[in-house]
């Protein structure tokens, strides 16, 4: 019996994937998948020097829908493991890690845009959370319905925009490849803004298989301040 059991495990884990399916606009749900570059599955991202660390698998084909946000507005992201928002966790809780948020401005429409080179920039970013009960942000997320928010900086110019959420989870990721990148995109339309121009990093590029905050194991020792990858936060 000691045999199958971490074959049950893995097997499992597998199906406690996710992905992002909803946007939110100052409070106002936009639909499930509209404006989200959709990938084909839930399963991970491993490989950090992959064009897919950007914006996922297929990730770098727009899609029809870009949403209209104004400046400053509150950005929400909801993830969940299948086609359904009740019935289970929105992620699984032994997927322990961070969540960061990235954009990207589009030199023309975001629909058009794939998101490489050396545009991104962070403008969130959250860890470990409760050091003392090893609560991460992503337990966080899992608290509040698969969703987590961040406020676009008024000082971002208008115009169209890659709005990259990601969670990284940690569990396996002792050795590399081991951590699992969960990203979604969206495309979104700033009306009117600022001025600008932010610290910008590639995906690929940003991240290092060697990075403190990928090749970690968050058990032993208990993790009391987490070395996020990537940038610095540009708050604006």
């Amino acid at each position: 019996m000691r045999t199958f059991l971490p074959l049950l495990a893995a097997a499992g884990v597998a199906h406690a994937h996710f992905t992002m399916q909803y946007i939110w606009v100052n409070g106002v749900d936009q639909g499930k998948n509209v404006g989200i570059r959709v990938p084909p599955n839930n399963n991970p991202v491993e490989d950090v020097s992959s064009p897919n660390i950007a914006c996922n698998v297929n990730g770098a084909t727009g899609v029809a829908q870009t949403i209209s946000v104004p400046s400053g507005a509150e950005i929400s992201f909801e993830w969940h493991q299948h086609d359904q928002r009740t019935g289970e966790d929105p992620i699984s809780g032994g997927h322990k890690g961070p969540v960061q948020v990235y954009i990207a401005k589009a030199p023309s429409t975001a629909q058009s845009f794939s998101g490489s080179g050396s545009v991104w920039t962070k403008i969130y970013q959250a860890g470990i959370t409760n050091a003392s009960s090893q609560q991460w942000a992503s337990d966080v997320v899992n608290a509040n319905g698969g969703k987590h928010s961040v406020r676009l900086p008024t000082s971002l110019p208008a115009g169209e925009y890659l709005l990259r959420a990601e969670m990284i989870a940690l569990h396996t990721a002792s050795s590399y490849p081991g951590a699992q990148f969960y990203i979604g995109c969206a495309q979104i339309k700033i009306a009117s803004g600022g001025s600008a121009d932010p610290a910008k990093v590639s995906l690929p590029g940003a991240y290092s298989g060697s990075d403190p905050g990928i090749k970690i194991n968050i058990y032993y020792p208990a993790i009391s301040n987490y070395p996020a990858p990537g940038p610095a936060v540009w708050s604006g």
